[in-house]
């Protein structure tokens, strides 16, 4: 249970494989049964560290916490952002995301959004847990918005908000209710949304009607609201 450490792909800095071990545990612990529920002797076990190594790496649970939630937000800014600096046209980002969260709401082992999850077990705005899904989310409104922005400049910030709402509610009832039904919901809103804000206006008339198929999309690979498989 030695606390090793390997050098981080591309940047040549040292990684504790301790600490990515207590982190990827964590990951799936807190996603699956959330973070208060999992007690600090199961992630030393589970991870197979002692109690000196995790409180060298974390000085409490909350700090592990937070650290989960900023491995999930970086992992979406890398893939968001490695896509927005290509030639992808910003509407087929935006398609391909809601062709991605689709994926996820409909995988085995599903629990709805980590980010929402731990959201609602930190309700304290001033808690660094809840801190770090504020500041996920104002930048993941931000992407959105500049995506849609480069469709056309009118209303981009509605537009914005709109898919971020779209998008809540998709992955709230893919994990409460149905989540081939959300997911078709998903689509069509995010389809429509693209169709008005692309027309120059906020009629909600101008959406696909129902039974309308949206426009073909190529998934955007990983771009999820859940941590990775161990």
């Amino acid at each position: 249970m030695g606390d090793m450490t390997q050098l981080e792909a591309g940047t040549g800095r040292r990684v504790s494989e301790a600490r990515e071990r207590l982190l990827r545990t964590a990951g799936q612990l807190f996603y699956t049964e959330g973070i208060h529920t999992v007690g600090v002797d199961r992630l030393v076990t589970e991870s197979k560290v002692t109690n000196a190594t995790f409180y060298r790496h974390f000085p409490s649970k909350e700090d592990l916490a937070v650290a989960y939630i900023g491995s999930v937000d970086q992992a979406i800014r890398t893939q968001i952002g490695a896509l927005t600096a290509t030639d992808v046209p910003a509407d087929a980002i935006l398609r391909g995301i809601g062709a991605s969260l689709v994926e996820q709401i409909r995988s085995p082992g599903y629990r709805g959004c980590a980010f929402l999850n731990a959201a609602a077990e930190f309700p304290a705005p001033d808690h660094p847990v809840h801190r770090a899904v504020v500041q996920h989310r104002e930048w993941f409104l931000q992407t959105i918005t500049g995506l849609f922005a480069g469709i056309a400049d009118t209303s981009a910030e509605h537009a914005g908000r709109h898919f971020v709402m779209l998008r809540d509610g998709a992955m709230s009832a893919g994990y409460l209710g149905d989540p081939v039904l959300a997911g078709e919901t998903l689509l069509r809103g995010i389809e429509g949304l693209l169709r008005v804000h692309t027309a120059g206006g906020l009629d909600e008339s101008a959406a696909p009607a129902p039974g309308q198929a949206p426009s073909a999309a190529t998934t955007v690979p990983d771009i999820e609201c859940s941590p990775p498989s161990a």
